[in-house]
């Protein structure tokens, strides 16, 4: 059999360009969640234009296509959607959407992906099928992920992967990890409600302030020691609130956070520990007690044969010096909930600016354009390695 790489880097060599154009196009024209429809055509005017044939989704938002014929079936996710961030970059490409940007890299998965669904068209025969998600809201929750499941993406897959850029890892490198990658995220919201009351007499009432500010306080100790203090978790709260005038005991006061984990077994029983442990803290002081705990997507679990084959094939195309390790992250990614279906992983794709480190999410984001070749030629040999794999 024929080496497939001098092939692949003159496809993708040829395909580069226009997939950076594509990735400059949707990032002048960010759409945040399940409002990606112009997107979505953008990247489907772009499959079509090589002969390819998507499939919109009913909504209008994301899409999917496939390449090659019979069995196996791999599968490779990217993401459409913007962020509620207002842009700061002075660059020709600016948003041009007023406090939307991609702020996330979602805008080069998406054309990495596109880019590699043709080139992959041009290569001649797979051995295989190989299915493009182009998934819309991977930032809400709950994602769009779970939608696209409920749909069949990955029915009948060996195996999913996808990149996430990385902001901090050099261009031309890939970083992987087996087992938990990245941390489940939920929503955590809490009401404490009572009589109210004057503060010359918070013995006749319930003082909700006080109750409030030791359930703050005493609920994420609580939480960590009645877990594995092996196991990370961060509860941490983003916003609080009650009262109106500084004599007054409120009648109502509240605090919403996010919980974060790696453990999928720990993610599980979280709703009702945290429901318990507010309740003994806050009910013995008076309050009556509401928790509202919303589910956000699992931790990442990378699939460790899976991790393996994109490991062979990361060194093949970038040389063992291009092929780095990474640390766990508690940012979630609702890519987790296909591997609750499939085995797969999340790959990071070396992004890092050459004049500056910025963050996902932050106003000045952005990436080194390079990532979107590294990534296309990556992709195209993990996704032949993992198709020959499961043959």
């Amino acid at each position: 059999m024929s080496d497939p790489i001098p092939r692949l880097r003159e496809l993708v060599g040829a395909e580069a360009d226009g997939a950076v154009a594509l990735r400059r196009t949707i990032h002048r024209r960010p759409e945040l969640g399940f409002q990606e429809r112009e997107t979505t055509e953008r990247v489907a005017a772009y499959l079509r234009a090589s002969g390819l044939h998507p499939a919109v989704r009913p909504s209008g938002t994301g899409l999917t296509v496939e390449i090659g014929e019979g069995d196996p079936l791999v599968v490779f996710r990217s993401d459409l959607d913007g962020l509620p961030i207002e842009e700061a970059n002075d660059v020709e490409y600016r948003s041009e959407v007023e406090g939307v940007m991609h702020a996330c890299g979602h805008d080069a998965h998406t054309a990495i992906a596109a880019g590699l669904a043709r080139v992959l068209a041009e290569a001649g025969p797979l051995g295989g099928r190989v299915r493009f998600l182009f998934q819309p809201a991977e930032e809400t929750v709950p994602g769009g992920a779970v939608e696209m499941l409920n749909e069949g993406a990955v029915e009948g897959a060996a195996a999913a992967i996808a990149f996430h850029v990385d902001p901090s890892t050099p261009p031309g490198t890939v970083a992987l990890r087996t087992g938990p990658i990245t941390g489940a995220s939920d929503r955590v919201a809490i009401e404490l409600t009572g009589p109210g009351g004057h503060t010359s007499r918070p013995h006749q009432t319930v003082d909700l302030i006080q109750a409030m500010a030791r359930l703050v306080v005493d609920l994420p100790a609580y939480v960590k020691r009645v877990t594995d203090p092996r196991q990370p978790i961060a509860l941490v709260f983003g916003r609080i609130g009650g009262g109106q005038a500084e004599n007054v005991i409120p009648s109502r006061v509240e605090v919403a956070g996010t919980m974060r984990m790696f453990d999928l077994d720990l993610w599980k029983q979280m709703p009702p520990l945290i429901e318990k442990a507010a309740h003994d803290i806050a009910t013995p002081l008076g309050a009556h007690v509401n928790v509202k705990y919303e589910r956000g997507s699992p931790p990442v679990v990378n699939d460790p044969a899976v991790v393996e084959a994109v490991r062979r094939a990361s060194r093949t195309v970038l040389g063992d010096e291009g092929v780095l390790p990474t640390a766990q992250s508690l940012g979630a990614e609702d890519f987790a909930w296909y591997l609750d279906e499939v085995p797969g992983a999340l790959i990071r794709l070396g992004a890092r600016l050459p004049d500056r480190t910025v963050d996902l999410h932050a106003t000045d984001f952005d990436l080194d354009e390079r990532a979107i070749p590294t990534g296309m030629m990556v992709g195209a040999v993990s996704l032949l390695e993992l198709l020959a794999a499961n043959r």
